[in-house]
């Protein structure tokens, strides 16, 4: 695996990248050897927060952590990636990827499916045209934390979405 660390409003000291390395260097066992894991290290604060993101063939494997200790951070990250590669593993590994992005050891090993994935629930809405602010408005009105809608200015499917600091977010597909 290739740890690319990166500090935002911190200095990645050498004890800092050490720990980094080695926590997420436990994920090798997943992982072939070319595999990319993006960690970003930043302070907001006294929130101590490691975001690790790893790309897998369409699909990326993301958690953030935080907390006023970076190392507790950075112990926390690497329990959360690894149980997500265990409770779905096959959701994330298909036929194609077998070669090239996980070990052979990973997908042999049975894990538990500790709880499967399960839909509940199905809503239908009519999707109207509106732009990304109004679709903000409706959000707020409507008390979710997400709001689907068809953007007026692209003619696309957007989303929504309520971000800390009472600010909001804008998903799009990309072209």
């Amino acid at each position: 695996m290739k740890c690319i660390i990166i500090g935002k409003n911190i200095e990645v000291t050498p004890g800092l990248r050490t720990a980094v390395e080695d926590k997420i260097g436990k994920l090798e066992k997943y992982f072939n050897e070319d595999t990319e894991v993006h960690v970003t290290l930043s302070v907001e604060k006294d929130n101590q927060k490691i975001e690790v993101t790893i790309p897998v063939k369409g699909k990326i494997i993301r958690s953030e952590q935080s907390s006023q200790d970076m190392y507790v951070s950075i112990d926390l990250v690497e329990e959360i990636i690894e149980r997500q590669l265990k409770k779905y593993k096959s959701k994330i590994v298909d036929k194609k990827e077998k070669e090239s992005s996980f070990r052979q050891e990973f997908l042999e090993n049975d894990f538990d499916d500790e709880e499967e994935v399960k839909i509940i629930r199905t809503k239908k809405f009519d999707i109207k045209p509106m732009y990304p602010e109004d679709a903000c408005v409706q959000m707020e009105l409507l008390g979710h934390d997400f709001f689907v809608f068809c953007n007026a200015e692209t003619d696309q499917v957007n989303v929504v979405y309520k971000r800390k600091g009472n600010t909001y977010g804008l998903i799009e597909p990309e072209d």
